[in-house]
């Protein structure tokens, strides 16, 4: 497979000596543990707990971060940090001199740059930051990665779940390492630990089989019952937001899943632990009670 710059993605840099304290405070994913070269998932949310943009997120050494970020949501993710830094000693600036490339597969050579590995899942590969000028001689063809991402089943904001309307819990960010539920606080960090600790999210982003094509867009039904939506398809499998109450009542009545005249199957990605069933969690307390 080729090394493909990924031109929907912006870099935006965060430096100076209150950084790594700064933002450990204020995104989900734990910024105080990263070492020099590492990779993590995470998110900017809303104090009611929504997701403003998650990004991939690069540790350049201890006082300097990269944010690699999808370009539309660039300018609103940079003006809410420096609203939020206040006296923090940290300076924000988009990274316009670099670029993002995918490395994936069997790759013959890669460009001169900073490798990070995938964080989410390692199928993915990495994401290479180089030169912008040594990226835009690369393949801009993001086709082949996409069919790669679709069939992990990975969950891409925009096509797969709205920005400003979607918990963490419910674009599988609990799943594939996005938050960090033991470092404390961040923006929106009550509401996404009470949805980890006492609740169930309804929707969940899982993957859909289909033996013959399917458009993105397309209703999942149940008998007369919506129950979810294609978002993102490749050659026979896809990724769709659906509401495990009501699949789990279709599979409990027998109720083909239907997408128009296609019957579909839904399944739980690999990489993901939750319950297909709308199993309610059980906490180690209900357990004693329970006797388990």
């Amino acid at each position: 497979m080729p090394v493909i710059h990924l031109t929907d993605r912006v870099l935006i840099r965060a430096s100076g000596p209150d950084a790594s304290k700064f933002l450990h405070g204020v995104i989900t994913c734990n910024v105080a543990t990263m070492a020099k070269g590492e990779a993590r998932y995470g998110a900017l949310l809303t104090p009611q707990g929504k997701i403003i943009s998650d990004f991939l997120f690069y540790s350049e050494s201890e006082d300097a971060f990269l944010f690699d970020v999808p370009a539309e949501r660039a300018e609103d993710l940079l003006k809410r940090l420096v609203f939020h830094r206040l006296r923090a000693k940290v300076a924000f600036e988009t990274a316009d001199g670099l670029a993002v490339a995918a490395v994936f597969g069997e790759v013959a050579e890669v460009p001169e740059g900073a490798l990070y590995g995938d964080p989410r899942v390692a199928a993915l590969g990495g994401r290479l930051v180089l030169p912008r000028a040594a990226a835009e001689a690369l393949s801009s063809d993001a086709a082949p990665y996409e069919a790669q991402r679709i069939a992990l089943g990975i969950p891409k904001g925009g096509p797969d779940f709205t920005y400003g309307d979607t918990f963490p819990h419910e674009a599988d960010m609990d799943q594939l390492g996005g938050v960090d539920f033991k470092k404390g606080c961040y923006v929106g960090q009550e509401v996404v630990s009470r949805m980890e600790h006492r609740s169930t999210p309804r929707n969940r982003l899982v993957e859909v089989l289909f033996p013959q094509p399917l458009q993105a867009g397309q209703q999942i039904t149940a008998g007369d019952k919506s129950v979810g939506l294609i978002s993102s398809v490749t050659e026979g499998r896809g990724i769709a937001t659906v509401r495990l109450d009501r699949t789990s009542d279709a599979k409990a009545e027998n109720v083909p899943l239907m997408a128009g005249d296609v019957a579909v199957e839904l399944r739980r990605p690999d990489w993901a632990s939750f319950s297909m069933d709308w199993e309610k969690k059980v906490s180690e307390l209900d357990r004693k009670f329970q006797g388990n």
